[in-house]
């Protein structure tokens, strides 16, 4: 079953441009009138009267010219919806800042530059501002069919639908469905949202572990035969021609995780008549999967540079484009293996191979907020008839603790927990009944108790919750900064932020849920300078839209919808933490959505401007 084995940043400086003066205006009519007498065979002659002729027709035509053309405040006063004056544009290319004005009229930036006398119906003074593009987040949890009605944007609640902790952060558009996971039908989750409205644009995604499961049944823990993919392919076609803009896998999860590498090439190659896009949750992140264990699984497991070849090989055996999404280098006896996974991906680039990753900027994941060292099986009460029969995991781990063969299974698998989650001193205590141990990382505690920390982790669940998994709420952190940091620098590295829907009340979330992209600007490219701003920028706006087959979003350009941010750099920073992540990140002054704000002023105001994207050829094969 196993068979897996950008553009360059412009060198040119920006120059100023200046309006010609009366000569420069002489010289390009007589350029015109010398064009204009080729095309009718005359060619120009050198005696004295041919010249004063020419001269005198010269004159002629430039009254006429003059008297024929709009006046020059004709042209300058044009009047727009919203006109923001004297930012400094980060047109999100890669290049350098250049002070312009900015037009905006019907949702679409229509003009771009010194508007000098130009009306609006509303003038927003970006001096000393940043403008750039709205933020594309390639992986977005915003709806996925999964995470419930509750963190979803498709929901007829205000505060979940105008996505205020998304848009707060400048992001834009959000791209769902991810992981895998979608729900079903594409056209009806494409309709809910066009009847309630949403904050930022959204685009839809079609889940492989979704058609899967409709083509495989409960029976998913195997390949697929050649009718269940032919099954599958079917439905991928269905989606798309309703308007999703790719495919989904979640390599990692159920029911993902038992399909071949054979099944994925049929099902992504259904995307090239489409123009579709394959963004992939890979098979692992590290050493192994999140669900490898040494005691419970024979082989030897996926690693990332094994994930890493089977999305280039999609890539290749299809011609999609394709994506690696939230790489990573996790476990510490992983670190340092960015450099492997980058080489990998830039030599397939070389090759032509269309292939592209995306990071969310922080050393934790998900699932590290969820860390729980003992291994689930010596939790779980497998004879219980039912969930409320079951006996408390505290109780199953006694238990099993008696024997000293499981007991030496249990502490072999709490060793290799560990070290996935980035060792003793990186997994933190956030919540636990004994109120010493918060705030303090397995290392510490072990210490304080003088003992090994396998010891710990199984006290910290005896002596906890006994009917929570663990004894508490740990998180960890898996990554090293090297390694977010080595990413962070690739130019074909997008930011997304793998968040969702969040809202004050719905208890602990990932900081990523607020601050993803400005951290990015002030984390990773001011202070840390692992890429320079306006790299940044382009890695959450044009290089997003790139991947995503988006040709009139992504930049700052006349005919672009007026997707914008603008901002202070001085003050532009996430403030969301892991102990308190309902935080709006500060320094954002104005996001726009479809040329309507989101907000303004630094305000969240609860608008919903955002449209569903679908492909331009409206859900067609393109050939």
């Amino acid at each position: 079953m196993r068979n897996f084995p950008s553009s360059p940043r412009s060198a040119h400086a920006h120059r100023n441009i200046r309006a010609p003066g009366a000569a420069g205006r002489r010289s390009a009519l007589r350029a015109r009138h010398h064009r204009l007498g080729a095309a009718a065979g005359l060619a120009p002659r050198r005696s004295r009267c041919s010249r004063g002729f020419v001269h005198g027709l010269l004159a002629a035509l430039l009254v006429a010219s003059v008297s024929t053309s709009p006046p020059l405040t004709a042209q300058t006063t044009r009047h727009y919806d919203l006109l923001i004056r004297g930012g400094r544009i980060l047109d999100g290319t890669g290049n350098p800042w250049f002070r312009a004005d900015i037009g905006v009229r019907d949702g679409r930036i229509v003009a771009l530059g010194m508007l000098t006398g130009a009306t609006a119906d509303r003038v927003v003074d970006a001096t000393g501002r940043y403008v750039s593009p709205g933020f594309i987040d390639i992986h977005s949890h915003a709806d996925d069919g999964g995470s419930g009605r509750r963190a979803s944007i498709r929901n007829d609640s205000t505060h979940r639908k105008a996505a205020p902790n998304v848009v707060s952060q400048g992001a834009t558009t959000v791209v769902v469905n991810q992981d895998g996971r979608s729900p079903w039908p594409i056209a009806e989750q494409r309709a809910t949202l066009e009847r309630q409205g949403v904050g930022p644009n959204v685009m839809l995604m079609v889940g492989h572990g979704t058609v899967r499961r409709m083509a495989m049944g409960d029976d998913f823990r195997r390949a697929a035969t050649s009718g269940e993919t032919a099954r599958m392919a079917a439905l991928v076609r269905q989606a798309l021609e309703e308007g999703a803009v790719g495919i989904s896998a979640g390599l990692e999860y159920v029911p993902g995780r038992w399909s071949t590498t054979d099944e994925l090439v049929a099902l992504v190659a259904e995307l090239a008549p489409y123009d579709g896009v394959y963004i992939s949750h890979e098979r692992a992140e590290g050493a192994d999967p999140m669900w490898y264990l040494p005691s419970q699984h024979e082989g030897t497991p996926p690693t990332l540079q094994d994930a890493v070849a089977e999305t280039i090989e999609i890539g290749r055996r299809t011609g999609v484009r394709v994506v690696a999404s939230h790489i990573k280098a996790k476990g510490v006896g992983y670190w340092g293996q960015s450099a492997s996974a980058i080489e990998m991906i830039q030599q397939a680039r070389d090759e032509g191979v269309r292939v592209w990753a995306d990071q969310y900027p922080y050393p934790t994941s998900g699932t590290d907020g969820r860390t729980v060292l003992i291994p689930r099986w010596a939790l779980d009460d497998e004879d219980a008839a039912s969930a409320a029969d079951a006996r408390p995991p505290a109780d199953m781990l006694e238990i099993r603790l008696r024997d000293p063969e499981t007991a030496a299974l249990i502490r072999s698998d709490i060793t290799h927990e560990i070290g996935r989650r980035g060792g003793v001193n990186r997994i933190v205590v956030f919540e636990h009944p004994n109120e010493e141990y918060v705030g303090k990382n397995l290392g510490e505690i072990a210490a304080e108790r003088g003992e090994n920390p396998i010891e710990t982790a199984i006290a910290l669940q005896l002596e906890g919750d006994r009917t929570r998994p663990g004894g508490g709420r740990f998180r960890s952190f898996s990554m090293s900064e090297d390694d977010v940091e080595n990413y962070a620098g690739q130019p074909w590295v997008a930011t997304a932020s793998d968040g969702g829907i969040a809202w004050p009340g719905d208890g602990p979330v990932h900081p990523r849920f607020y601050g993803t992209f400005p951290r990015k600007i002030r984390h990773y490219a001011l202070n840390v300078g692992a890429l320079s701003l306006e790299s940044a920028i382009r890695a959450q706006t044009s290089l997003p839209a790139r991947i995503m087959g988006l040709t009139d979003r992504g930049e700052i350009r006349e005919g672009y919808w007026a997707d914008l941010v603008v901002f202070d750099l001085e003050t532009i920073t996430d403030q969301a933490t892991f102990e308190q992540p309902h935080q709006h990140s500060a320094g954002i002054d104005h996001v726009l959505v479809n040329g309507e704000f989101v907000v303004d002023e630094g305000r969240i105001v609860m608008a919903l401007p955002g449209k569903v994207l679908v492909p331009r050829n409206g859900g067609r094969p393109t050939s």
